[in-house]
């Protein structure tokens, strides 16, 4: 992880988030989301939040960042992800947004959530999801 540029790669992450963030669809909420992953290869993709009357029907915006990536050319490894809200404070993903970006991020990729006035807050990812339940569980064991 060494060569993350820091300065560069969250700057494209953040573009990406306010792009796609003006597209969220939160009638019910009011708390439109942004999201945008960067690959190990470098590429940047990204998602907005998409509500439904029936509450859990909803999309969160990092599910919908990373169906992107794998309909643009299959599953990847992220070496980080960002999380804009329209809300002043920032906001880390929901548990079951924490377990969808697990299935593609290690440990020590970063995750960073930043609100419409402030600076990106960054996390490795272990530390906003300890004790991660992942593919190596579902291995079969040597009795």
């Amino acid at each position: 992880m060494s060569d993350f540029k820091v300065s560069g790669d969250i700057a494209r992450l953040l573009r990406a988030a306010h792009e796609v963030i003006a597209h969220a669809y939160a009638p019910y909420s009011g708390f439109p989301v942004g999201a945008a992953i960067l690959t190990v290869s470098g590429e940047v993709f990204a998602g907005c939040n998409v509500e439904n009357a029936a509450y859990p029907l909803g999309s969160c915006a990092e599910a919908a960042a990373l169906g992107v990536m794998v309909s643009a050319g299959g599953a990847q490894r992220l070496r980080a992800a960002l999380v804009l809200t329209a809300w002043p404070a920032p906001s880390w993903p929901c548990g079951g947004c924490r377990q969808r970006l697990q299935e593609f991020m290690e440990a020590e990729a970063m995750v960073y959530a930043v609100g419409r006035e402030g600076e990106p807050v960054g996390m490795p990812f272990a530390r906003l999801l300890p004790l991660a339940f992942g593919a190596n569980d579902l291995a079969p064991r040597s009795s």
